[in-house]
């Protein structure tokens, strides 16, 4: 049975801005999260965590980017760009013990590891925000900061956000432009476009 356009329209949203084909799995979920809000079957749940949306996705993969692919397709570990050195990072910004130079991944590998990273880095934004108002934007654009800085639960902006301070925060991130004791064009942008999504509340 063909899916009502309305439906087509949203897949061919969401796989637009993830830059991909769908895999059946995500397919069949969304489609059962469709079927449930049809049905009425979505009651409010305010202890339900917080997930990252595609929008998020996007902007975390634009200033990650999947570095270093070779002609062969495999994708190689590079060092930190503030320090030339530790800690090394591959794929979408993936980092950890077991990443260092020689480090290779396949693309698939990268883009799995980008998804475990979203769901914990997203859950630990979630606890830090705890009952506090976040739209979906803002959200994002904290775990996009967090991803990248890991500092979701020492960061000024975090307290200012959970005090009802949204102004205050999104003046924040702007803070956030150093690596290695340098300001990096890099983070400024990044920054910049964090602070600018959480800003479309």
């Amino acid at each position: 049975m063909q899916r009502p356009m309305p439906r087509k329209m949203l897949f061919d949203a969401i796989r637009r801005l993830l830059g991909r084909a769908f895999q059946q799995r995500e397919v069949t979920a969304i489609d059962a999260a469709i079927d449930a809000m049809q049905a009425g079957d979505t009651p409010a749940e305010p202890d339900r965590p917080r997930t990252v949306s595609p929008r998020g996705i996007v902007l975390i993969q634009r200033f990650e980017g999947c570095a270093r692919l070779r002609a062969d397709g495999m994708v190689e570990a590079y060092p930190d760009p503030g320090t030339g050195g530790s800690p090394w990072t591959i794929g979408w910004g993936a980092t950890g013990p077991e990443i260092g130079p020689g480090t290779v991944w396949s693309r698939s590998r990268c883009d799995a590891r980008l998804a475990e990273d979203i769901a914990r880095f997203a859950s630990e934004v979630d606890r830090a925000l705890g009952d506090s108002p976040t739209s979906q934007n803002q959200f994002d654009a904290l775990v996009s900061f967090h991803y990248n800085t890991g500092a979701i639960h020492r960061a000024t902006l975090t307290r200012k956000h959970c005090a009802g301070d949204c102004a205050g925060a999104a003046d924040e991130f702007a803070r956030w432009n150093r690596a290695g004791g340098r300001v990096l064009s890099g983070l400024v942008k990044r920054r910049a476009a964090e602070a600018a999504l959480y800003r479309q509340i």
